[in-house]
C-alpha cells in the first residue's frame, strides 16, 4: 500500500483548507471504501484528513424534517427511532447494504460518495474512463451482468452503488455542502451526474468542498415508504435491482407516489413519468403492470444484463402490490 500522511481535522474549516492546499488529499471517516481503493492503487492520496472529530454526527429533528450529519454512522441512522418510524425506507436501505461490521464504520457522507463497484474500474490493469479519462470503457465489451441499463453512455455503463442514495432520492433529500466561499444546498437529483463524455465527474462536489449533512423534508407520506432489493445472495451484496418507494393512498386510489430505482442506473434513477402516470390511478394489477412497462421504456441493456429489464418490472409491481 502506498505511504501517506495523516492529518486530524478539528474544525470543518481546517478540513477544507487542508483539501485546498493539497489537491492529492482525501477525507477519511470510516474508510470502508477509500482504504480498499488505495490498497488496489486505484486511488492515490498523499494525505488522509481524519474528520471523525467534526461535529457532524448528529441527527436533528424539526417540524420541517430531519437533518443527518455527514459523519453519522450508518448503523446509528438505521436504528434511530425517528428514522425507523417516519422514514422506514432509509432504515431498510441501510440494513440491506453491506455487512453489520461495515455499517458500524461507514458514514452517511462516505456512503453517498462511494466509488462504483465495476471490476474494470477497480483493476488498474483494465482501461477505464472513470479512472483515466478518454482511455476507454472495458465493461462495454466485457462481462457486464452487474452494469447499468439506464443513464449509460458510450464512455461508461457502471452502476451507482449506494442503497442509501436511492432511498434519499425517493424522499427528495438535499445535500448540504460547505466550502471556504459559501454554503450551498443541492437537491440529490442534481447532485449526481450522468456519465456522458465525462464519467470521471460523478457529482457536483467541487475541490475543497465538504458534505456536512443531508436534509430530508417532512412529508405526510414518507412514513409509508419501503425499500426492496434483489441481489445474488441475501447478505452483503450489491443490488441487481432495487426500488425505493413512498406511496400514499386513499379509497384504493394512489394519491401521492415517489419512486427511485437502484442497481440498474448510473445514478439513483427517479422515474417521474411513472409517478405522473400513477397519480389518481386505482390500486390494481392493470395499473401496476402499465407502470412497470413505462418504467423500462428508456432501458438500454448490454450483452449480459438484459435480464434486468424484466427484473425491474417485477420488482416495481411487487413494491406497488405490497403497499
Amino acid at each position: 500500500m502506498q505511504p501517506f500522511n495523516y492529518a486530524k481535522a478539528t474544525t470543518q474549516e481546517q478540513a477544507i483548507m487542508t483539501l485546498m492546499q493539497d489537491q492529492t488529499a482525501a477525507l477519511i471517516a470510516g474508510g470502508t471504501d477509500l482504504l480498499g481503493l488505495m490498497k488496489d492503487r486505484v486511488k492515490t492520496a498523499h494525505t488522509l484528513i481524519d474528520i471523525n472529530s467534526l461535529p457532524l454526527a448528529n441527527i436533528e429533528i424539526s417540524s420541517t424534517g430531519v437533518r443527518i450529519g455527514a459523519v453519522c454512522r450508518l448503523t446509528d441512522v438505521a436504528l434511530h427511532p425517528h428514522i425507523q418510524t417516519n422514514y422506514p425506507v432509509i432504515s431498510q436501505a441501510i440494513n440491506q447494504s453491506a455487512s453489520p461490521q461495515l455499517r458500524n464504520m461507514a458514514t452517511v457522507g462516505g456512503n453517498l460518495l462511494q466509488k462504483v463497484r465495476c471490476p474494470y474500474f477497480r483493476d488498474p490493469a483494465f482501461p477505464c474512463n472513470k479512472r483515466t479519462p478518454n482511455i476507454g470503457c472495458s465493461a462495454i465489451n466485457g462481462y457486464n451482468r452487474m452494469h447499468a441499463i439506464f443513464g449509460t453512455s458510450e464512455h461508461c455503463i457502471a452502476v451507482h452503488p449506494s442503497d442509501l442514495a436511492v432511498a434519499l432520492t425517493a424522499l427528495d433529500a438535499v445535500i448540504c455542502i460547505q466550502s471556504t466561499e459559501q454554503n450551498r444546498r443541492v437537491s440529490i437529483h442534481d447532485f449526481y451526474l450522468l456519465p456522458g463524455e465525462t464519467p470521471h465527474q460523478e457529482t457536483l462536489l467541487q475541490p475543497g468542498e465538504l458534505i456536512v449533512s443531508v436534509e430530508i423534508p417532512h412529508q405526510n407520506f414518507s412514513e409509508k415508504s419501503q425499500y426492496l432489493k434483489v441481489r445474488n445472495r441475501a447478505a452483503y451484496e450489491f443490488a441487481l435491482a432495487s426500488v425505493a418507494m413512498t406511496l400514499d393512498t386513499e379509497d384504493d386510489t394512489i394519491k401521492t407516489v415517489r419512486i427511485a430505482l437502484g442497481g440498474v442506473a448510473t445514478k439513483p434513477w427517479r422515474v417521474r413519468e411513472v409517478e405522473d402516470f400513477l397519480q389518481n390511478k386505482p390500486l390494481n394489477t392493470d395499473t401496476f403492470t402499465t407502470a412497470a412497462e413505462l418504467a423500462i421504456n428508456a432501458a438500454k441493456p448490454q450483452q449480459h444484463n438484459e435480464f434486468k429489464i424484466e427484473l425491474t418490472k417485477r420488482l416495481l409491481i411487487r413494491a406497488l402490490s405490497e403497499h
